[in-house]
C-alpha cells in the first residue's frame, strides 16, 4: 500500500488551496507515506489495551523527538504531548490522536486479545505524519501546534486522565482536531457539524423475592425492548445506518439504545440516547418497569458520560475548507449521532472549540464492513494515512493563523 498512499492528492486539488499549503505539504508528505505505512504496520503488530499503551507511546515520543519537537511522556498515564512552535505569530491549535487497542469484550467477532479493531493504530500513524510533515515546514507555521497521544479512550479514562494531569493548562490550545476511522470510501472525509456522539449511562437493578431471578430476566428483556434503534446485523443494515446519518431530521435526529443483561437477581443496564437530556426519561422508564415487577433497588451511581458536542461554527468551517480543497463529492455531511458508540474526546470539545471528522478507510471494491470499526472484518486502507496525514497537515496551517 506504500505506493498507493503517495498519489492522493491531484495536481488540481493541491492547487486549489489558495495560499499554497496543499502543494507543500504534498512535497514533504510524499517522501514520508512508506515509512508510515511501516509504522503502522508496527503498531497494528503490537496492540496494547486502554491504559498500557507503554511501548507505543515509547514509539510515538521516539518519533517525536527525532522530528524536532518538544516531547513530554507519561500525561495522563502512558500519555505523550509533542509541541512544535512555528517561526510566525499565532494561535495554539491541538491535534488528538487516541493510541489504545480494542480488548476482546469490545470486538465482535470472538477476539481472543488485544486488537486494533477501531483503528487508533491509524489515528496514531497519521498523528505522527502530521508533525513529522509540519516540522519540515516550520517557516510556514504560525504559532504553536500541540499533538496529544492519548492512551485509554476505548475505557474512556484517558482524556480526562490528561486533563487532570494539567495538559491544558500546561498548553493552553484555542481549539482542537481528532480524526476517526469510519466506513466511508478511502478518500472522503465525514464531517459532523453541530453534533457529535452519544455518551452513556450505566445502571443496576436488584430484584428481591422467591422469583427475583424469573423477574430479573424478564426485566431485561423488557429494558431492552426500550431501544428505539438496533445495532447493524449486516452489511444491508450497516448502509442503511450510514443513509440515515446522512439524513437531516431523520431516524437517527432523536434515539435510544439500551442494553440490559440479567445475571441471577441482578440486571445491570447500559444506555446511550440523543440529545443527552433524554438520560431523565430514561431512567424514569427503566425504574417504572422495574418497579412494576415487583421489590427492586434501582441504582445509578453516577452522572452519564457526558455526550460529545462538536460546534456548529468550527464544524462548517472544516466542511466548507474540505469542499474547497478536495472537492464537493470527497464531503459527507452527517446530521445525526452513531447511537452505538461514544468517544472520550467529548472531555476536550467540553472545555474549547474544535472539530471531530470521520476519515473513510473503506478500499476500493470492499464491502462497507470492512470499514466499520469494532468489527472482526474491519480491514482499513493504509492509503487513508495519506488522506489523513496531508488533509490535516493543511487544516491545522490555516487554523494557527486565525
Amino acid at each position: 500500500m506504500a505506493a498507493t498512499a503517495g498519489a492522493l492528492f491531484t495536481s488540481t486539488e493541491a492547487a486549489s488551496a489558495t495560499d499554497g499549503d496543499a502543494l507543500t505539504v504534498e512535497r514533504q508528505a510524499s517522501r514520508l507515506d512508506g515509512a508510515l505505512v511501516a509504522l503502522r504496520r508496527d503498531l497494528h503488530a503490537h496492540p496494547e489495551l486502554s491504559g498500557q499503551e507503554q511501548r507505543t507511546a515509547a514509539v510515538v515520543a521516539a518519533r517525536l523527538r527525532a522530528a524536532g519537537l518538544d516531547v513530554t511522556t507519561g500525561v495522563g498515564g502512558h500519555g505523550v504531548v509533542g509541541v512544535l512552535t512555528g517561526t510566525r505569530p499565532g494561535r495554539t491549535v491541538a491535534y488528538r490522536a487516541d493510541m489504545d487497542a480494542v480488548g476482546p469484550a469490545d470486538g465482535a467477532g470472538g477476539a481472543t486479545g488485544p486488537s486494533h479493531l477501531c483503528g487508533h493504530d491509524l489515528h496514531t500513524t497519521i498523528g505522527v505524519g502530521i508533525a513529522e510533515v509540519l516540522t519540515r515546514l516550520r517557516e510556514r507555521l504560525s504559532g504553536r501546534l500541540v499533538f496529544l497521544f492519548q492512551p485509554a479512550e476505548e475505557s474512556l479514562a484517558g482524556a480526562a486522565a490528561m486533563i487532570a494531569d494539567g495538559v491544558l493548562t500546561a498548553t493552553r490550545p484555542s481549539e482542537i482536531h481528532a480524526l476517526h476511522c469510519g466506513p466511508f470510501p478511502v478518500g472522503r472525509f465525514a464531517t459532523i457539524a453541530g453534533i457529535g456522539m452519544p455518551g452513556q449511562d450505566r445502571g443496576q437493578i436488584t430484584l428481591t423475592g422467591a422469583d427475583a431471578p424469573a423477574r430479573a430476566q424478564r426485566l431485561a428483556e423488557s429494558i431492552t425492548r426500550m431501544s428505539s434503534v438496533k445495532r447493524p446485523a449486516d452489511p444491508v443494515d450497516l448502509q442503511q445506518l450510514l443513509a440515515d446519518l446522512q439524513t437531516p431530521g431523520g431516524p437517527l435526529a432523536r434515539f435510544v439504545f439500551v442494553q440490559a443483561q440479567a445475571a441471577g437477581t441482578t440486571v445491570r443496564v447500559s444506555s446511550r440516547c440523543w440529545p443527552e437530556e433524554r438520560y431523565r426519561e430514561v431512567r424514569a422508564e427503566i425504574r417504572r418497569r422495574a418497579r412494576a415487577l415487583g421489590p427492586a433497588t434501582v441504582d445509578f451511581p453516577s452522572a452519564p458520560f457526558p455526550a460529545m458536542h462538536t460546534p456548529r461554527r468550527e464544524g462548517q468551517a472544516l466542511e466548507r475548507y474540505l469542499r474547497r480543497t478536495l472537492g464537493t463529492e470527497r464531503v459527507v455531511p452527517l446530521h445525526a449521532a452513531i447511537p452505538f458508540n461514544g468517544e472520550d474526546f467529548a472531555h476536550f470539545l467540553n472545555r474549547m472549540p474544535g472539530t471531530y471528522t470521520f476519515l473513510g478507510v473503506r478500499a476500493p471494491g470492499s464491502g462497507i464492513e470492512t470499514g466499520y470499526p469494532h468489527l472482526a472484518t474491519f480491514n482499513p486502507d493504509e492509503a487513508a494515512i495519506g488522506h489523513g496525514v496531508r488533509t490535516m497537515s493543511t487544516w491545522l496551517l490555516t487554523r494557527t493563523r486565525l
